[in-house]
């Protein structure tokens, strides 16, 4: 299902609608084809979040908060933020000015939201204190219901790009890539932990899912709305499908300034590449957007087409160019 919370939009469900934020839901079937086996042991609902951060560090936390609320309101144990859900500046290095070590006050207020709510959070992009006063890192952190800091994973592939008719966007300017590749364990199953940009690498999530096991793919995210709209969506049913794994992406959403906009479409899809759920009005959106992970459902698929043990590593292989 879905929920769309957005101040004067229409909101759509498919049984009757009441005034209570937890009834706002849109029902989004799974496709015949593939159909899951009935639920079992190893189901847990998941809520994926939209939102439109700005350079106002209150009102974005006052906007998790309710993102947040409304999840644990809908029996959801996890909640997925996007990238830069704490803080989207105007310039490209006012970030700096709010960055801070995952021990710092900031962070302290949304781990204490996660043990206030009883609900895990992914947040999907924080600003932590890089390695010099001129760069930080854009890290995923994973919070448990007691506030506990499980993981964290910082961005390795930053976006340095000039886009036609868009944004130039240069990450690099202001922040460092990360060196490490990060799974970790949840009450959903095994996460593998990415940001964004790094959903154009898919050798990363092949790592994640055949060296680490991972379950579900995160792609919190700030696409451009250029961008998001050409490849947002097939990239994101691709590294589904050939991981074999749900993917989860969280997504800012409306126009940050003047400079910045963002794509929406928060989304859920499951292993087969069918789209569970969606926030389909980006326009300024703030919404949670919500599926069951049917951990039995994917081992199924795993199982029917088993490309973990047809894979070779290729890069034993020879390999030649052919010149004329």
């Amino acid at each position: 299902g879905a929920s769309l919370l957005r101040s004067g939009a229409r909101l759509v469900r498919a049984r009757a609608s009441t005034r209570s934020l937890a009834s706002r839901t849109r029902t989004v079937t799974r496709a015949a084809a593939m159909e899951p086996p009935p639920k079992r042991a190893g189901v847990s609902k998941a809520a994926v979040g939209q939102m439109r951060a700005t350079n106002d560090v209150e009102a974005n936390f006052e906007t998790c908060s309710t993102l947040a609320r409304a999840a644990a309101s809908q029996g959801c144990s996890i909640l997925f933020l996007p990238e830069c859900f704490a803080y989207i500046g105007i310039a490209g290095n006012d970030a700096l000015a709010v960055m801070e070590p995952l021990d710092g006050p900031l962070m302290a207020r949304y781990r204490q939201l996660a043990k206030d709510t009883g609900v895990w959070l992914s947040l999907g992009g924080f600003p932590e204190t890089g390695p010099d006063a001129d760069h930080r890192y854009n890290t995923h952190v994973l919070v448990n219901s007691d506030g506990d800091v499980c993981a964290s994973y910082r961005k390795i592939h930053l976006f340095d790009v000039d886009i036609p008719n868009g944004p130039v966007l240069m990450e690099s300017k202001t922040a460092s890539p990360g060196d490490a590749i990060v799974a970790a364990d949840s009450p959903i199953g095994r996460l593998g932990m990415t940001v964004c940009y790094d959903l154009r690498f898919p050798e990363l999530y092949s790592r994640l899912r055949h060296e680490m096991g991972a379950q579900i793919m995160l792609v919190p995210s700030a696409f451009t709305k250029p961008t998001g709209e050409a490849h947002w969506e097939v990239l994101l049913r691709a590294r589904a499908i050939e991981t074999q794994s749900y993917v989860i992406a969280a997504a800012q959403a409306g126009v940050h300034s003047e400079k910045r906009e963002s794509y929406g479409h928060a989304i859920i899809i499951d292993p087969w590449g069918k789209v569970l759920a969606k926030l389909e009005d980006p326009d300024n959106g703030i919404g949670i957007a919500t599926a069951d992970i049917d951990l039995g459902y994917l081992e199924d698929v795993r199982q029917r087409i088993p490309v973990d043990k047809h894979r070779r590593k290729l890069e034993t292989f020879k390999a030649t160019v052919e010149k004329e």
